[in-house]
């Protein structure tokens, strides 16, 4: 595993689990091979109804609390100051922790400078250990950023090969916030796995087009949190620290970008 280090100190996988639609005894066993074979950060949200299915899978996992970046995110029924404060406790209660290592607002609400608020004052209490944003464009950030104290450290975004947001990623970095994926491989809407350009690059160095793809966003400074619940390709999904890809195979790769979401977003 690789990690970065946040804009306040904090250091964060720079590849974790996704659990969107994981639920369950299911998913609580995917959840504790995601750590067996070496995964340190999970991304959960109180979207996803699965909190507590998280913390169980953390606390059978037996490994130390403080080896696992727990991300979680308030959705809309938390928007408001007071709301969100409670949202915080919340995840708190059934994670079943003393502490989250990132919380993020969900979705840019009208209310999120009031639920921020609330969120920077957990992270003063030490009760959240960063802060950060979902879906947020550069144009929602710098509202907020107009009216925050705290910097956020992450903004998660829709971000693959076919539209990995370069400009916005590199307009985040001026700013300290790093950028982190949750849909690297499209969540199905493109046959990612057999793109040629994805799979020739892969091929030059024995890995698979999944990995190529992963690895074209870490190297452009974009973490990742791919899904899957096959021990195969979590193994396979981890494996994209070993080998770089070069400038001609990133260029190959860039041209793919339609400039468009996948998921309608923006």
């Amino acid at each position: 595993m690789e990690y970065t280090t946040l804009n306040n100190g904090v250091r964060m996988p720079l590849l974790g689990y996704g659990t969107w639609e994981v639920r369950g005894e299911e998913g609580c066993r995917c959840i504790r091979q995601a750590l067996e074979v070496g995964y340190r950060l999970l991304d959960t949200a109180r979207m996803y109804g699965n909190e507590e299915m998280v913390g169980r899978a953390v606390r059978q996992s037996g490994l130390p609390r403080e080896e696992i970046f727990l991300t979680t995110k308030l959705y809309r029924p938390s928007a408001s100051y007071e709301k969100a404060r409670q949202g915080v406790e919340d995840s708190l209660r059934a994670l079943g922790v003393d502490y989250i290592d990132l919380v993020l607002i969900h979705e840019p609400y009208p209310e999120a400078p009031a639920m921020y608020r609330a969120l920077e004052e957990a992270y003063d209490a030490g009760r959240i250990r960063a802060i950060g944003v979902s879906n947020f464009d550069q144009a929602a950030l710098e509202r907020l950023l107009a009216c925050c104290r705290v910097t956020p450290a992450v903004d998660q975004i829709e971000s693959h090969v076919y539209h990995p947001r370069l400009e916005l990623q590199k307009w985040l970095a001026a700013r300290g916030i790093r950028m982190q994926s949750w849909a690297p491989f499209t969540e199905g809407r493109r046959d990612i796995f057999a793109q040629p350009e994805l799979v020739q690059a892969g091929a030059a160095h024995r890995k698979t087009a999944a990995q190529a793809a992963l690895r074209y966003l870490v190297q452009n400074g974009i973490g990742v949190i791919p899904k899957t619940v096959h021990r195969q390709r979590m193994e396979e999904n981890l494996a994209i620290f070993d080998f770089t890809l070069t400038e001609q195979e990133m260029e190959r790769i860039r041209a793919l970008d339609g400039g468009q979401s996948l998921f309608g977003w923006y």
